[in-house]
């Protein structure tokens, strides 16, 4: 009898050749990628100025140009993802703005020469801040803006200390020693705004306990070196605004500590301006003018204050809707006396001199009553008030948590410095979409996805 034949196992299918992985980006630096575009704006804004002002002469900045794009990604994103809109109360606060603007064009004594001025206002009051709200969904994306911001906010300061130190910023007092940073010297507000935002959002992050010691430490540095800058700008406004808003954040956080606050403030202040010596005649000097713009006004605050009535004139003749959006320049001279120049010198900052044209009131208030009447200041500034109420009635809510108290306490500081710098400035220039950037960012937090969960800044809970 044969013996079986052994018993062979098959052989094994050939496995099919593995391709290697695809090269994964690392989870920190994938999430945040949606921001992208807002962090691309922010970069852009330390752009150099085009020589003539950009957006004063109509052309833009590259810095608007990433704004339309970021728009624009945010609505593809809608569409590809599917994702719900904007909440109604974030949908009706946001779109108000958008009554007195159509409505100040329409009936405008030129509507195809206001319709040009109907882009502007959409992109900073409503459409770049909806996009901020839909793109920031928590604390973290939160955070990332705004860190972009102190970052642009040191850059410009930077660069403002420079041309102080080295006699290379715009003309002031003869000399050309005020810091403007990259903006120039068409737009000196602009450094004095970045920085100012970015001292305002340090702070804020140096005063909430939830943060490491570290990440606070940090946050107070930042603090006090944009100090320096900001007093370099010999900006008024910016100071009183800056002041007024901090005073008020730190007795938010309680009494204590801004009593604390305030001596070290002052040991600061003395250093810089006393033992450093930064500017410390100019500052001065700059400090007392601030009690003279009604005793003995120079001819830049007796400008202001002859457009202001002029702004107010305009407004008594057409109450409703204004004189029309861009309106303001052309009813200027049949509404001003006498008092106004021709208009305003600049010079130093890497330009030549220029005579600038006084285009606007220089009071945001002012110009929207004069060009959209008392509906587009309703819808303007109730748009604004709307959000600081909200903001203002998570900030409880913050402190409860015990985490995000910080935020809150910023956003609201951010909301009440723009309320206050629009009473002596208004839309124009090339920074005029970082107003856009910090409106939809403090919009973010109050009316945005965070807004509804138990912490202000965190996504909602399922």
């Amino acid at each position: 009898m044969s013996a079986p034949a052994p018993v062979t196992a098959p052989a094994p299918a050939l496995a099919p050749p593995v391709e290697p992985a695809a090269p994964r980006t690392p989870a920190r630096w994938r999430r945040p990628a949606h921001l992208l575009p807002v962090l691309a704006v922010l970069a852009l804004l330390a752009a150099p100025a085009p020589p003539g002002g950009g957006v004063a002469e109509g052309t833009g900045t590259v810095a608007d140009a990433a704004s339309g794009v970021l728009v624009l990604f945010c609505a593809g994103r809608l569409l590809r993802r599917r994702e719900r809109p904007l909440s109604r109360t974030a949908a009706f606060v946001l779109g108000a703005p958008v009554v007195g603007v159509a409505l100040a064009a329409i009936t405008s004594q030129d509507p195809a020469f206001s319709l040009a001025g109907v882009p502007r206002y959409l992109q900073v009051f409503v459409l770049v801040p909806a996009s901020l709200v839909l793109l920031v969904r928590d604390r973290r994306d939160f955070g990332v803006v705004a860190g972009g911001l102190v970052a642009l906010a040191l850059v410009e300061g930077a660069v403002g200390v420079v041309q102080y130190a080295t006699a290379t910023g715009a003309s002031y007092e003869g000399k050309d020693i005020r810091a403007v940073g990259t903006f120039g010297a068409t737009d000196v507000m602009g450094m004095a705004t970045v920085v100012s935002y970015g001292l305002i959002i340090a702070v804020g992050y140096a005063l909430d306990g939830g943060n490491a010691a570290r990440r606070r430490g940090a946050a107070l540095a930042c603090a006090a070196l944009l100090g320096v800058p900001l007093l370099l700008s010999f900006s008024r406004g910016a100071w009183i605004a800056t002041a007024v808003v901090l005073v008020l954040m730190l007795l938010a956080t309680g009494v204590r500590r801004a009593l604390v606050a305030a001596l070290v403030a002052g040991a600061l202040g003395v250093v810089l301006i006393g033992g450093a010596g930064v500017g410390s005649q100019l500052v001065s000097q700059r400090l007392d003018s601030i009690t003279q713009v009604t005793d003995d006004p120079d001819q830049s605050v007796t400008d202001r204050y002859t457009m202001w009535a002029a702004a107010v004139d305009m407004w008594r003749e057409d109450p409703v809707t204004g004189v029309g959006l861009k309106g303001f320049p052309a009813h200027r001279d049949a509404h001003a006396s006498l008092a106004l120049s021709s208009g305003s010198d600049t010079d130093g900052a890497g330009a030549g001199f220029q005579r600038q044209p006084l285009l606007s009131p220089h009071n945001m208030y002012l110009l929207v009553l004069s060009e959209q009447g008392l509906v587009g200041l309703v819808a303007l500034v109730g748009s604004w008030l709307a959000v600081l109420v909200c903001a203002l009635r998570g900030l409880p809510r913050a402190r409860r948590a015990g985490r995000g108290a910080g935020a809150a306490v910023l956003v609201c500081g951010l909301l009440v410095w723009q309320l206050i710098d629009f009473a002596y400035a208004d839309i124009g220039g090339p920074s005029t979409v970082l107003t856009a950037v910090m409106l939809g960012l403090t919009a973010a937090w109050a009316l945005g996805r965070g807004a509804h969960g138990t912490a202000p800044g965190e996504a909602p809970r399922r």
